[in-house]
């Protein structure tokens, strides 16, 4: 098993692979705790060690994790890899696009006696911790009622799409945006989803195209009775919004991107929205890869449950019909248009 048998950040040597947007932004932050780092970005961040060659970072036996930062359709072999190699694993969302691929990968991990983390970054928001921990705190009603929570609302806007040659490889808008919803619905409620509803549409004609839309409402039902909903648009000209609101026994909290509302965003809205959610979860991360005892605070089943959330979305918009979570299986495929 890959462990460093120290406390100090120092001692660990991380890899990260792909040298896209979130890559940059977690070697950044990896180089900020004081982390070695192995990558093709490592010149860009005065650390010293580099390479174009994937294959050299698996195969270093001092390279205690990885950080796989690189496109979708890489990251299960990455997994595969890394585990045979016995590195700890940071993986991005979503693991895969299919669940079979996903069960392997997450096999693979546990065989190898490794540890894996994937990257729902949402669950380090400040914010969101706030409303998850009112809820533990029975804040919103009796913690000891299973109806604790009555409803939960979730709102994400993004200023603008992505390019539609990404939407075309990303599994769609429910795999890639709506899938860190998906997770917050179930982190910020406590049960799983049994069924999603699907409504939408695709506003803009070249994301139609592409087999995607672009603005949607989706339905759950919670295992424990809570009753949900999500709405996601690609586009909201007024700026990035991302709003929850949970609704319990006792009263309401909520989270909302309100105050921050503004018309001219930069071009990666939600890395700003979420800087410190990110360096919070490699915190975690480091902690995880350090700590023997430490367990990873999102799991490969939790990325796997996500993305089961947006494949059923994708079959639900397919077929407008509501679809139970039970019906997919392993193997089961995108359910894409």
């Amino acid at each position: 098993m890959a462990t460093t048998g120290s406390v100090s950040p120092k001692s660990l040597r991380v890899g990260v692979l792909g040298a896209g947007r979130i890559g940059k932004i977690h070697t950044q932050i990896l180089s900020r705790l004081g982390v070695t780092i192995v990558s093709a970005l490592a010149d860009e961040f005065g650390v010293p060690n580099f390479t174009t060659d994937p294959n050299e970072i698996f195969k270093d036996p001092t390279i205690h994790a990885v950080l796989i930062c690189s496109p979708t359709d890489h990251h299960a072999h990455q997994i595969h890899l890394a585990a045979q190699h016995h590195k700890h694993i940071f993986c991005e969302k979503p693991i895969a696009l299919d669940l079979a691929v996903v069960d392997a990968a997450v096999k693979a991990v546990e065989d190898a006696n490794v540890k894996m983390m994937v990257g729902f970054n949402r669950r380090f928001d400040a914010n969101f911790q706030r409303v998850r921990r009112a809820v533990i705190d029975g804040e919103v009603g009796d913690v000891s009622m299973v109806a604790t929570i009555r409803h939960i609302r979730i709102t994400s806007r993004d200023p603008s799409p992505p390019p539609v040659s990404y939407i075309k490889v990303s599994g769609g808008m429910f795999c890639d945006m709506t899938i860190h919803d998906f997770d917050m619905a179930r982190f910020l409620v406590g049960s799983e989803i049994d069924q999603v509803y699907v409504l939408g549409k695709a506003r803009d004609a070249e994301i139609g195209a592409a087999g995607d839309v672009d603005v949607a409402v989706v339905c759950l039902q919670f295992a424990n009775g809570v009753i949900g909903y999500i709405e996601n648009s690609r586009v909201a000209a007024y700026g990035y919004d991302q709003r929850v609101e949970v609704l319990g026994s006792k009263g309401a909290v909520t989270v909302s991107t309100a105050s921050s509302i503004a018309r001219d965003l930069p071009l990666h809205f939600f890395i700003d929205r979420y800087m410190d959610a990110y360096r919070d979860e490699l915190i975690a991360f480091v902690d995880v890869c350090l700590n023997p005892a430490s367990v990873p605070p999102v799991s490969g089943q939790d990325g796997r449950q996500a993305l089961k959330l947006g494949l059923a979305a994708n079959i639900s918009l397919k077929e407008n019909r509501p679809v139970k979570l039970s019906e997919l299986r392993s193997g089961y495929p995108t359910g894409r248009l």
